[in-house]
């Protein structure tokens, strides 16, 4: 399946329309989705900004007759939050001051496709992140009030104090000590609301728990009602926040409750019952707090995954109960080591974890590397039976830019995995940090050297998806694609890992590969008597490679396969930006009997303009229509339109993306002649759909 975005919506400010066409042409190159308007007067900015949600505004540094900064002034007075960018001739600092003053997020040259494309990115993020808080906003204020109403009708006494004050108390909190209005209690201390004999146990109750911030510490003590009778309580507090402000969160209950029994019982749930050693919900919870800390007071930890190095092969050697016994020991190894103020925990049957806050990264690293010697050495003696272990850790550092805890520990998890694949570590026994930069997606540095190392070693793989005739027809099509595998065995599209701007020979050489395999594969199907044709994807470098037919013209006939089995798509992107030679492409492939189709069509300011230039069969309208055809009765009428307009001028359309059939109807009525998406089904690597089960 062609990979799926969120359509960016986007207006232009650009006196030529040809320079806006390359505009949206570099965003959809990148791999995004647009839907693009180009400004030309304020009336008209002024009835976009009125009709929809917009996601970015480019604009040319121009004088007439619109200028960027009346097009930012008519976006602040209808208060909508479109990041803006401006594009300049050239470096301008002063202009760069203005222009951000006015309003704008970013101004950059024009000339620097990268520079653009990285300014897009971050301002499509940050406007996401904006819009995810403020959903986050409304969903918290909502979440408050629901939390209000819980309060007021609890039967818990629950108050919440600030500076030793009431700031808040709920019904049964007043019952409780005897008040009957929030107002006469707000006036009073806590320590008021105390036995003399109590007040001394409190202030050093509320010290230690400033302190170290431990939820639901307990203290027994004794309760003065507002009649002055006493009443033994036991004090439950927790860090909390009311109305924005942080307090602290009390909750009294008779000592008619076994406050003993539920300290037990806190204890239990938080403690691995074979080894002692706290358990994984308890190191979450504290891992979770650690990267809030992180995130608002800057205070970095790290975390450590303790993984056990050929477990499943110890525990078939011992047997499930010596694996217990192993274990135990194994955990008192690693607790003679890890200092009290680190939190060491079991995660699963064979991985541990520890928690070190605040710290660095390099002091956790030097006590794990002690930690993989000391169990290395050590003889574990099960039932008379010796038995070595070995343990491989990874580390994942807690900064203000952590992910959530579960993310973090699969961080650890990672790097922890990665020590076999250290040189050296085959067999475990070692520590890796995780760092995003090893880590995560390859950079335009090193992704082409792993592209062709991929290709050298037959790590590429077809997958084809069925495009089925929507008027029943019992036509075979399938569009073939491509999936490298990477250095984990994971599927990922190979041109994602190309940087924007090439390079061509590496394009090319991925297109060959596919076009030869396909050929292969689809020579093969067809001499089992199907009719099958192939869609297949091709970049604007092979559009632009002269030598590219008459290279198909000899694997065709090698394979002898008909040229009109095959049916070549280029981008509209990439059809606008090289329309004489994808003019000359499609004029070729024709020669050969092969047919051509454009994919990605609607997006461009223009998409008809290019239909007259380039010749093709078969359209396949672009998948972010798909998507908001459902949503927005303007869209159903403007795909209408277009399938109208295409089969008006001889093209057969295809819509992508089709993932329910509740769309089906719509495009029907439309007449739509092809569809395609996960409904029919997902890529698979065999040509084996059921054409005739339509």
């Amino acid at each position: 399946m062609p990979k799926k975005n969120t359509t960016v919506h986007l207006l232009i400010l650009d006196p030529s329309q040809n320079d806006a066409e390359v505009l949206v042409s570099l965003l959809r190159n990148s791999g995004k989705a647009t839907r693009a308007h180009r400004v030309t007067s304020e009336e008209d900015l002024e009835e976009a900004l009125g009709q929809g949600n917009w996601d970015l505004f480019l604009a040319r540094d121009v004088e007439e007759p619109l200028t960027p900064d009346q097009c930012l002034r008519l976006i602040k007075k209808a208060d909508r939050d479109v990041p803006s960018v401006l594009l300049m001739p050239e470096e301008n600092r002063d202009r760069t001051v203005e222009i951000m003053k006015a309003g704008a997020h970013a101004a950059i040259p024009q000339t620097s496709d990268d520079l653009i494309l990285l300014t897009v990115n971050r301002e499509l993020a940050s406007l996401a992140e904006r819009r995810q808080r403020r959903i986050v906003e409304a969903h918290l204020r909502e979440s408050e009030q629901r939390c209000q109403l819980l309060l007021e009708s609890s039967k818990d006494a629950i108050a919440y104090i600030n500076d030793g004050m009431h700031i808040y108390a709920n019904q049964s909190y007043m019952e409780l000590l005897g008040y009957d209005d929030i107002d006469e209690l707000i006036c009073i201390p806590v320590l008021d609301t105390l036995s003399s004999d109590s007040q001394a146990d409190y202030k050093s109750f509320m010290k230690a728990f400033m302190e170290d911030s431990q939820d639901n510490r307990a203290l027994t003590c004794t309760a003065k009602r507002s009649d002055d009778r006493e009443i033994g309580v036991v004090m439950q507090v927790s860090a909390a926040t009311y109305d924005g402000e942080p307090c602290t969160q009390v909750v009294l209950q008779t000592q008619q409750n076994d406050a003993e029994l539920e300290e037990k019982l806190r204890q239990i749930s938080s403690e691995d019952l074979l080894t002692g050693l706290f358990n994984r919900q308890y190191l979450m919870d504290l891992l979770t707090k650690s990267i809030t800390r992180a995130t608002e007071q800057d205070d970095s930890g790290a975390f450590a995954y303790i993984a056990i190095d050929n477990f499943i092969q110890v525990r078939s050697k011992v047997g499930i109960s010596g694996a217990d016994v192993l274990l135990g020991d194994l955990s008192r190894v690693l607790l003679d080591e890890v200092p009290e103020e680190m939190t060491l925990a079991r995660l699963s049957d064979d991985a541990f974890g520890i928690l070190c806050t605040p710290c660095k990264e390099e002091e956790l690293k030097g006590l794990c590397e002690t930690l993989c010697q000391k169990v290395h050495d050590h003889l574990f003696d099960i039932s008379g039976q010796t038995v070595q272990l070995s343990i491989s850790v990874g580390i994942a550092p807690i900064t203000e830019n952590a992910p959530k805890a579960e993310d973090l520990m699969g961080r650890a998890h990672t790097a922890a995995a990665e020590v076999r694949h250290q040189e050296g570590h085959e067999d475990g026994n070692g520590v890796l940090v995780y760092s995003p930069v090893h880590f995560e997606p390859l950079g335009d540095d090193n992704s082409v050297e792993a592209i062709q190392q991929a290709l050298d070693e037959d790590r590429f793989r077809l997958l084809f998806q069925p495009i089925i005739n929507l008027r029943g027809e019992g036509e075979e099509h399938y569009e073939a694609f491509v999936r490298m595998l990477d250095k984990d065995d994971k599927e990922v599209s190979p041109y994602d890992f190309l940087p924007p701007a090439g390079p061509s020979d590496m394009a090319s050489k991925i297109d060959r590969w596919v076009v030869l395999q396909t050929i292969k594969h689809l020579s093969s199907h067809r001499s089992k008597g199907h009719d099958t044709r192939l869609f297949l994807n091709v970049t604007n470098e092979t559009i632009q490679d002269k030598t590219f037919t008459s290279w198909l013209s000899v694997a065709l006939k090698a394979a002898r396969l008909p040229g009109a089995s095959l049916i070549f798509q280029i981008r509209e992107g990439d059809a606008t930006n090289y329309m004489k030679q994808a003019r000359e492409f499609t004029k070729a492939l024709g020669e050969l009997h092969c047919k051509t189709s454009i994919a990605q069509f609607g997006g461009a300011l223009n998409p008809f303009n290019t239909l007259k230039h380039v010749d093709v069969d078969y359209v396949k309208i672009d998948g972010s229509f798909t998507e908001e055809i459902q949503k927005k009765e303007d869209v159903k009428e403007e795909v209408k339109e277009m399938v109208k307009s295409l089969q008006s001028a001889g093209k057969l359309t295809i819509v992508p993306l089709v993932e329910n059939a509740s769309v089906l109807a719509t495009l029907w009525q439309a007449g739509v002649n092809y569809i395609q998406g996960y409904y029919l089904q997902a890529p698979v690597p065999e040509m084996t759909y059921d054409f005739g089960d339509q």
